[in-house]
């Protein structure tokens, strides 16, 4: 088998993920590229992986019953949303909020 490159999907588990990987194949009869997406279990040794990663799968011996490969690499990192603290939200309010005038 030939090194694979896809997406991981999930990181749920310790030390593996799991890879969806696309491929595309002509169809004779429709004439078309179709896409199938194979999803593989691959082990991940420091836990490094994210959800949305890009990374590179190398073949290995069964780990286990599903697991038949390796993380090679991680070829680009997702970015992760992280949302804005309540600290941080009141902080940029009064920032932005013009000084109040008094009224007689």
């Amino acid at each position: 088998m030939k090194p694979v490159v896809g997406v991981v999907v999930s990181n749920k588990m310790q030390k593996s993920v799991v890879v969806a990987v696309d491929r595309l194949f002509h169809h004779k009869i429709f004439n078309r590229y179709v896409k199938r997406t194979s999803k593989f279990m691959a082990h991940d040794e420091q836990n490094q992986c994210n959800i949305g990663d890009r990374v590179k799968l190398d073949p290995s011996r069964p780990l286990s019953k599903r697991k038949n490969w390796i993380v090679a690499e991680i070829l680009k990192k997702a970015r992760i949303y992280t949302p804005p603290s309540a600290d941080s939200i009141a902080q940029s309010s009064s920032i932005t909020k013009p000084p109040s005038t008094p009224s007689t």
